[in-house]
C-alpha cells in the first residue's frame, strides 16, 4: 500500500483526536501498582514508623503528593505525540517548592544557634535521597509500561515527568518510615531524592519509552 493510500484509508475512518484525559485511566492505576510495590519494599527493608497521626508526617506526605500531582499533570499532555508541556504541572510544582521552602526557612530561622545545622542535615541525610530514588524505581517502571501503550514522542521529557511523579509518590511512601521532622530537612533532602528520580527517569526514558 502506498503512503497516499494509507493516509486516505485512515482519513476514511473519521478518527477523532485522542483526548488529553485519556492517559489518566492508564497512568493512575500504574502509579498505584508501583506505589504498592514500593510500600512492600519499604515494609520488608525498613518497616514503618508509627507517626502517621503526627503533623510532620503529613507535611512530608503532602510535599511528596504535590510533586506526584505535578508529574501527572505534566505527563497527561506528554503522553500524546507532539504535545507541549502543560503549565498546570509546572505551576503545581512551583507552588509546592515555594510553600515547602517558606516552611523550611521559617523553622530554620527560629531554631536555636546550636541546632542550625541539625535542622537541615538531620541524622539520615546520607541515605534519604537514595532511598527515595530507590523506591521510585518500581513506580517509574509501572508508569513506563503504561506510557509505552500511549504515544509519547518527547521521550526524555516524558521520562523526567514520570520520574517526578514516581519520586513524589516514593517520597510519600518513604515518609511512613522516615522519622525526620524538620521542614528544612524535607525541603532539601526529599527534593534531592525526587530530583534524582526525575533525572534518572529522563535518561531511562530515551530508551525505555520507545514505542
Amino acid at each position: 500500500m502506498r503512503t497516499s493510500e494509507l493516509i486516505a484509508a485512515l482519513a476514511a475512518q473519521d478518527a477523532a483526536p485522542v483526548k488529553p484525559a485519556a492517559a489518566v485511566p492508564r497512568l493512575i492505576p500504574a502509579a498505584l501498582v508501583g506505589a504498592a510495590v514500593a510500600l512492600l519494599a519499604l515494609l520488608i527493608t525498613l518497616g514503618l514508623e508509627p507517626a502517621v497521626a503526627a503533623g510532620w508526617f503529613w507535611m512530608k506526605a503532602g510535599y511528596g503528593l504535590a510533586a506526584a500531582l505535578a508529574g501527572l499533570l505534566l505527563l497527561i499532555p506528554l503522553a500524546r505525540p507532539g504535545a507541549r508541556v502543560g503549565l498546570a504541572g509546572l505551576g503545581v510544582l512551583a507552588i509546592a517548592i515555594a510553600a515547602m521552602s517558606m516552611m523550611a526557612m521559617h523553622q530554620a530561622m527560629r531554631a536555636p544557634p546550636g541546632d542550625a545545622v541539625a535542622v537541615w542535615m538531620g541524622s539520615t541525610w546520607k541515605v534519604c535521597p537514595w532511598r527515595i530514588a530507590g523506591l521510585a524505581i518500581p513506580i517509574w517502571l509501572a508508569l513506563a509500561f503504561a506510557l509505552r501503550r500511549l504515544a509519547p514522542t518527547r521521550l526524555a521529557l516524558t521520562g523526567a515527568a514520570a520520574g517526578l511523579m514516581a519520586g513524589g509518590l516514593a517520597a510519600a511512601v518513604y515518609g511512613l518510615w522516615c522519622h525526620e521532622s524538620a521542614a528544612p530537612f524535607v525541603a532539601l533532602w526529599y527534593s534531592v531524592g525526587v530530583g534524582m528520580a526525575a533525572l534518572v527517569g529522563a535518561a531511562a526514558g530515551r530508551r525505555l519509552l520507545r514505542w
